[in-house]
């Protein structure tokens, strides 16, 4: 059996992990992506939205697939220059500020400056202000980022160029662990972008072709609700390569792919989901069928807006979504084999 270059995946991920990519804010990580898929000899164009599609053709032209994953990230930009000069932030997507106190940071200006900082809370020193204030809830309103400058004055930090809009870039803290887990902020869904380009690297090593035409989009926008807004003619299927969920009663295994029943819009296509299901036992994949509640992604986006194609989601589980995320490297692969054995 033809093997999965896992090595070029952890490779690919970690790079794209390096390089922050908040929504608004992916031009620098799609470059990464462009070069892979020059390096494939995978043709391509960019959407006016900076998305990016590719596209190889298949085995049957008279059918079309299409298959995603979003580059952009959950983050946060300044929303205003507190007059003791620190910052008060603006969340991008689902935030969630628990898991980002204490994390370092980096500021990034209009004309590219960087400043380094910290995100804590406004009432951070215990040997200052009393337990119940230090255990407030954590929100935008009791946070904020210390800079690692000279500054303790609005006007302070206005002179280093920092203004209301800049984005903030937290540390991803990216492991893997001996018994292989990976562990980083951003699993979701830069994994999965890495996932999709191992596809097709072992697609291109292999010299095979995929059943069916295939487009491949690289969205950007995913985390706050409109990823994907060109869908190329005539398309049959779309599914969407993103994250499970894993623990905390729902069945997803980090060790298994994920295939999504419903999430928090609407039900994924039955048959298609009856599909991918008999793909993953007919080759002995480990997997799981999950419903999302609080979850979406840009296939159900997609299927909300009334588009006529049929709709499905898999993708690796993982533990802690938006905060700091983990899964292990079984499950990365089992995702590839599906990826394989359905399209």
């Amino acid at each position: 059996m033809l093997s999965i270059d896992m090595e070029y995946i952890l490779h690919i991920a970690n790079k794209l992990l390096s390089v922050p990519s908040p929504s608004g804010y992916t031009d620098n990580v799609m470059k990464i992506i462009e070069e892979e898929l020059k390096s494939f000899n995978v043709k391509f164009q960019y959407t006016k939205k900076h998305a990016l599609i590719g596209f190889i053709n298949g085995k049957d032209n008279t059918y079309k697939k299409m298959i995603s994953a979003h580059v952009d990230t959950i983050g946060a930009v300044v929303e205003k220059i507190k007059d003791n000069g620190r910052l008060k932030l603006s969340n991008i997507g689902r935030l969630n500020w628990s898991s980002l106190e204490g994390e370092n940071l980096k500021v990034i200006t209009n004309d590219n400056k960087e400043y380094d900082g910290t995100l804590i809370p406004t009432k951070a020193s215990v040997h200052i202000y009393p337990i119940k204030d230090i255990e407030t809830p954590r929100s935008s309103e009791n946070m904020e980022v210390r800079l690692d400058e000279d500054v303790k004055t609005k006007k302070e930090t206005e002179d280093l160029g920092i203004t209301p809009g800049d984005f903030v870039f937290f540390d991803t803290r990216t492991k893997l662990t001996k018994t292989g887990y990976l562990k980083s902020r951003y699993l979701d869904a830069k994994l999965c972008v890495a996932q999709l380009l191992g596809y097709i690297k072992f697609l291109s090593d292999n010299k095979i072709l995929p059943n069916t035409d295939l487009y491949i989009y690289f969205s950007n926008y995913e985390e706050i609700g409109h990823g994907i807004s060109f869908f190329p003619n005539g398309l049959n299927e779309f599914i969407s390569l993103d994250v499970g969920l894993a623990n905390n009663g729902t069945s997803g295994d980090e060790k298994k792919v994920s295939i999504c029943a419903k999430d928090s819009r609407t039900v994924y296509d039955y048959n298609l989901k009856k599909r991918l299901i008999a793909s993953a036992e007919e080759n002995e994949i480990n997997y799981t069928v999950d419903i999302y509640n609080k979850y979406g992604s840009d296939a159900s986006v997609a299927i909300s807006q009334g588009h006529d194609f049929v709709c499905g989601c898999i993708g690796p589980a993982i533990d802690a979504s938006h905060h700091y995320e983990r899964t292990h490297l079984d499950g990365v692969a089992e995702t590839i084999k599906l990826l394989l054995a359905y399209l």
